[in-house]
């Protein structure tokens, strides 16, 4: 029945489609000159349509010339997805269809006007990706070729009002066509005929044949069943497993992917570029311990921007100088011992370190100080007698030349390792005039503008 509509919105008479080709630019939700599908029943009868009348220009030298029995397998999978977000590899293996097959047939049907991306698909390494979402799209051929009636729709772009009496034939084609495809079952691995050999029980009620081939059978004796095992007189031999041989290629990538798990700043690079780049060194028959032992004594890198240019760079004219096994071997062999000295040279440091800062106190070397040290725990180990008084110490006047160069020198050295309490100490108990005469006034300058942080800090040597 024709809807009640105004005459001028009737669409013009059919005529013969001419083929197309949207251009990508057009082929997005924001740029389509299509309405949306409703429902993926009405955009299979759209695509139906577009098989039926041949209306896709090839503009490709490669791939698939039209919209095809395949292309019509890849539309009534996606007409099933809602959202429609199809995954390559998921139509891949539902459809058993190559990936390369599932992307030409994706591009012929956004070319067509019958897809348009909702929002792009995106990659990153390592970590996989997301895939496209796309908007079913009925142009408008296929509403001027069924005279529909259309009037604009904020949901839809254009929403279907009524039809013609000169598209009804085709639509009921259309809508037969688009309900045996979407109705169609999957292809299944498993073939759906039964087998033709004959069964090897009785059925039920009777015997499968009415004599028997084998004639009178006698049964065998006890004693030969009494084992339950047979032994074949052909045996079959068990065969090993049988190490497959790589090629070239596959040994690029096999040494790419044990630098990538060995080397540091290699870790995240695409197997397939590393692959690439060290096609000359894996062709010259290079191990991953050889290439490690030639990036060593090139110079381990402490800034890396790009790790694949870098890598070539590093093993530029390396298969032209390791060109034997024996000089390769060499090479190893001192890279594991430049890796033994540098380990023993860290554990050397770090013992010092530890017995440096956290070991016991040890005896100073000066003998004016081990003199002094000495008096003090003396003082220390013998208890004064009760109402003795300390003796007094009227300043610096009271220590000898000898004695005021050795505390200067040992105050020195202790400020240069971060340690103030010596001159701090001397300041509060005897003054800043006091302290400037026993360890000079730079050394108290430098102190006192330091008393604002901690008293042992790291200091360096200019």
């Amino acid at each position: 029945m024709l809807s009640a509509q105004p005459p001028q919105a009737l669409c013009a008479p059919a005529a013969v489609p001419e083929r197309v080709r949207v251009a990508p630019a057009g082929q997005w939700v924001s740029t389509t000159s299509g309405r949306f599908a409703p429902d993926g029943f009405s955009w299979m009868q759209a695509v139906c349509w577009s098989y039926l009348e041949d209306t896709y220009r090839r503009t490709r030298g490669h791939g698939p010339r039209k919209v095809g029995e395949t292309t019509l397998r890849v539309a009534a999978e996606l007409a099933r997805l809602a959202p429609c977000r199809p995954g390559v590899d998921f139509l891949a293996r539902v459809l058993k269809l190559s990936e390369r097959t599932i992307q030409y047939h994706l591009a012929i049907l956004r070319e067509s006007g019958l897809l348009a991306y909702r929002s792009k698909g995106t990659r990153v390494s390592g970590e996989g990706g997301q895939a496209s979402e796309f908007v079913w799209i009925i142009p408008r051929a296929f509403d001027a070729a069924l005279h529909l009636v259309t009037r604009t729709c904020e949901r839809l772009v254009r929403a279907l009002t009524g039809i013609g009496d000169e598209g009804r034939a085709l639509m009921k084609r259309l809508a037969k066509m688009a309900q045996k495809i979407m109705r169609r079952p999957r292809r299944s691995r498993r073939s759906g005929t039964r087998s033709s050999r004959t069964t090897r029980c009785t059925p039920m009620g009777g015997s499968s044949d009415g004599s028997s081939s084998a004639g009178g059978t006698s049964l065998p004796p006890e004693s030969k069943l009494e084992s339950g095992k047979r032994t074949s007189p052909n045996p079959k031999k068990s065969k090993g497993k049988v190490r497959r041989t790589l090629n070239q290629t596959g040994r690029r990538f096999q040494l790419a992917r044990e630098l990538i798990q060995k080397v540091d700043w290699l870790r995240g690079c695409s197997v397939a570029r590393i692959a690439w780049v060290i096609r000359d060194v894996a062709d010259a028959g290079f191990s991953a311990e050889e290439v490690q032992a030639w990036i060593h004594f090139r110079g381990e890198p402490t800034l890396v921007r790009r790790a694949s240019g870098l890598l070539a760079t590093l093993l530029n004219g390396a298969h032209r100088l390791l060109d034997t096994q024996e000089k390769r071997g060499l090479a190893v062999a001192q890279w594991h011992a430049a890796e033994e000295a540098a380990r023993r040279h860290r554990i050397q440091s770090v013992r010092q370190r530890n017995e440096r800062f956290d070991g016991d106190w040890q005896a100073p070397r000066s003998a004016a100080v081990q003199r002094m040290v000495a008096e003090a725990i003396a003082a220390t180990a013998t208890p004064s007698t009760p109402g003795e008084a300390l003796p007094d110490l009227a300043g610096p006047q009271d220590l000898t030349a000898e004695e005021l160069q050795v505390m200067r020198q040992t105050a020195w050295a202790e400020f240069m390792h971060g340690d103030t309490s010596l001159v701090t100490s001397a300041v509060e108990v005897f003054g800043r005039d006091a302290a400037e005469s026993m360890y000079g006034t730079a050394l108290v300058q430098r102190v006192l503008g330091l008393s604002g942080h901690s008293t042992l800090m790291s200091l360096g040597r200019r």
